[in-house]
């Protein structure tokens, strides 16, 4: 809902009324009382709060959308458009460096961890051998409160002993390489995909199913090119921009 109720238009100035309503939003909008993700009332519940003619109302909030302040997010109605973060990939990739970078308060959630037979192209990727199994690692992420990403990684199961253990505990795949001896690992490659998410992608991004995603394919190596994980991760593409990288660090 609004920050706060929007005062009805003064007819007697010189503005036309549907700029004073955009105005009013808009304000809103940068003194931070209306956050990104925030919904809006409807065009017809704004015309019934201001007095005012519907069709009013939609032209005010249609050059909204025009400036890529607010959008329309399906099922959902009227939303602020959130702030998007810039996520670098690169050689080195990590999400606690990116989010250090830019000087967000971030962390993630374990959803679920298993020792699980890998699917062929997660077994090939990982160049596992016949029966072997891997870690598997369901996560999301978060900075300043709102859901960026949900990901899944496998791991050799027999190079990383107790790998699931390790990574409830410290939340993070770099340090808990770290704790098996590897303290650096590289992007050995990175596919991206645009498309719509499943049910239980959206449910734990918050976002609506009609909204798409980013989906990041990637295989991490380590000093030696023996690959130690792969992931795939979903980002919610109206909260992050991919942002790719030629530098070495």
């Amino acid at each position: 809902m609004m920050a706060s109720r929007l005062q009805p238009p003064d007819r007697t100035r010189d503005m036309p009324v549907w700029r004073q309503i955009e105005q009013q939003v808009l304000l809103q909008i940068r003194n931070g009382e209306l956050r990104g993700g925030a919904r809006l009332p409807s065009a017809l519940e704004l015309a019934r709060q201001l007095n005012v003619n519907r069709h009013t109302v939609r032209r005010a909030l249609d050059a909204l959308e025009q400036r890529g302040v607010i959008h329309a997010d399906p099922g959902r109605g009227l939303r602020v458009r959130e702030e998007c973060y810039d996520y670098a990939i690169g050689r080195r990739t990590s999400f606690s460096r990116n989010m250090h970078n830019l000087n967000v308060s971030s962390g993630n959630k374990v959803l679920g961890t298993a020792l699980v037979s890998p699917p062929q192209r997660v077994a090939e990727s990982l160049a596992l051998a016949r029966g072997e199994r891997a870690w598997w690692i369901e996560s999301s992420a978060y900075a300043e409160g709102r859901v960026l990403d949900h990901g899944q990684a496998w791991f050799p199961a027999a190079r990383f002993p107790k790998l699931g253990e390790v990574f409830r505990r410290t939340g993070s795949v770099s340090r808990t390489l770290a704790e098996f001896g590897i303290a650096d690992y590289f992007r050995s490659y990175t596919r991206v995909t645009a498309r719509l998410p499943g049910a239980a992608t959206a449910d734990v991004l918050e976002q609506s199913a009609n909204l798409p995603v980013l989906e990041v394919e990637s295989l991490n190596v380590d000093g030696s090119n023996q690959p130690v994980q792969y992931g795939l991760t979903c980002f919610a593409a109206e909260r992050v921009q991919l942002v790719l990288s030629t530098s070495e660090r």
